[in-house]
């Protein structure tokens, strides 16, 4: 992607002869993410020649979140209407498809069932499905037959069918992104990890691993630090970080023949978190999960990742306790099947009885940034927050990735005021 320099770091700096001690940008964004690298690309497409310079901390893009999701290309079936998340999601998919198309990254529109195992879970899927109809999503409910067409070895008594549904490699996007910010005049300086921010009359100056930054706007999609990138400018964003480990299992390939595309549950609506589900992936792997825990670290993608500090302030956010109090019943039964392979098997049997222990094998797992107020509820739409200087994507859960294209424009749009 770019030529190497010192400590393994990568260095793009199309508008810097060389790297120096103190970089001067128009715009600085914090994160190379997707959504961080989708509002670079936006920038350098609104203003041309623009100096954009994209910090991401770690030695390559796209690392975290965006490197580990399951690449789903969502309708926006279950958001609340009017919301960001509907709204961007809606317009985010039509523009990450276009993207596709124009860069050559594979994509493919699947379609996904939302499947009701009993009858006792029709009225919520008919909830969600008025709520993709106002969202203006192309859906229906199938009855049993024409669910065992679309997914034969699942057993539902009706489901909600989404073809519009797709799957797609973010990374890929993000290779795309990058490139197109290099070549649209754009900066990426990598092993950049922000160490602090504050403001001058005309300016924010971010301390980093590599020496100073000094830009005239700022943003922040730091994804799972972002809460605390925005305090160190001063910005309280009204929530904080809780990061939740999504524990997956993958689909031996002599399995793979139960699962023809995306397979969901009917949500809980009184649970927080989708539930186990089926995912077929570019690459035609099957993701199995997520299970949902949290982690011992922000970037606790494993059990033995711990983080004593980090750990402690999760625990003793009042938000985080009254979520627990209240989901304690299923956070002990999330944590049961992060312990158990039976406990995880027994959950998928429920959506596909066939599935046996012997049919999966470990996967990689993925962490959530999941923005949490101190009343003990999930902020639940995105959240963008703004200071002087600076704006803030302070929560960018799942549909981020489908709808980057359409949340970069709108940053991009709001610097230019």
């Amino acid at each position: 992607m770019c030529p190497k320099s010192g400590a393994g770091r990568q260095e793009c700096l199309p508008y810097q002869s060389q790297i120096t001690n103190m970089h001067s940008a128009e715009v600085a964004i914090v994160g190379g993410g997707i959504v961080g690298l989708a509002t670079a690309y936006q920038l350098v497409k609104q203003r041309p020649g623009a100096r954009v310079l994209v910090l991401e901390k770690e030695n390559e893009l796209a690392f975290h979140q965006t490197g580990r999701n399951s690449g789903v290309l969502h309708s926006g079936i279950y958001y609340k209407p009017g919301s960001l998340k509907a709204l961007n999601c809606r317009a985010g998919k039509k523009a990450m498809e276009a993207f596709c198309k124009d860069e050559g990254v594979e994509f493919e529109i699947c379609g996904k069932v939302v499947v009701a195992v009993t009858d006792s879970e029709l009225p919520a899927m008919q909830r969600i499905y008025e709520r993709a109809k106002a969202n203006g999503v192309a859906c229906e409910i199938v009855g049993r037959e024409r669910l065992r067409e679309l997914e034969p070895h699942v057993a539902g008594v009706q489901a909600l069918h989404v073809p519009e549904t797709g799957i797609v490699n973010y990374k890929q996007v993000c290779e795309r992104l990058a490139a197109r910010i290099r070549e649209g005049g754009g900066a990426i300086l990598l092993g950049a990890k922000v160490l602090k921010v504050y403001a001058k009359a005309d300016a924010v100056v971010f301390e980093t691993s590599v020496g100073e930054v000094e830009a005239k706007r700022a943003v922040n999609c730091a994804g799972l630090y972002c809460d605390r990138v925005a305090r160190m400018s001063g910005k309280d964003p009204g929530a904080k970080i809780v990061p939740f480990r999504g524990e997956y299992y993958e689909l031996k390939p002599e399995a793979q023949h139960l699962c023809n595309n995306l397979i969901y549950p009917v949500p809980d609506p009184n649970f927080p978190f989708l539930g186990v589900h089926f995912t077929r992936m570019v690459g035609h792997h099957i993701e199995c999960g997520p299970n949902a825990v949290l982690a011992f670290r922000r970037e606790g993608y494993t059990k033995r990742d711990i983080h004593l500090g980090e750990l402690f302030e999760s625990l003793t956010y009042p938000g985080f306790l009254r979520l627990a109090a209240k989901h304690w019943r299923n956070g002990m039964g999330e944590m049961w099947r992060s312990f158990s392979k039976s406990a995880f098997v027994k959950a998928l049997q429920r959506l596909m009885p066939e599935i046996r222990a012997e049919h999966l094998e470990p996967a990689p797992a993925g962490v959530r940034a999941q923005a949490l107020a101190r009343d003990g509820s999930l902020v639940d739409d995105f959240l963008i927050v703004e200071s002087e200087r600076m704006i803030h994507v302070c929560n960018a859960p799942s549909p981020a990735a489908t709808a980057s294209l359409n949340i970069g424009k709108t940053i991009a749009e709001k610097l230019a005021h």
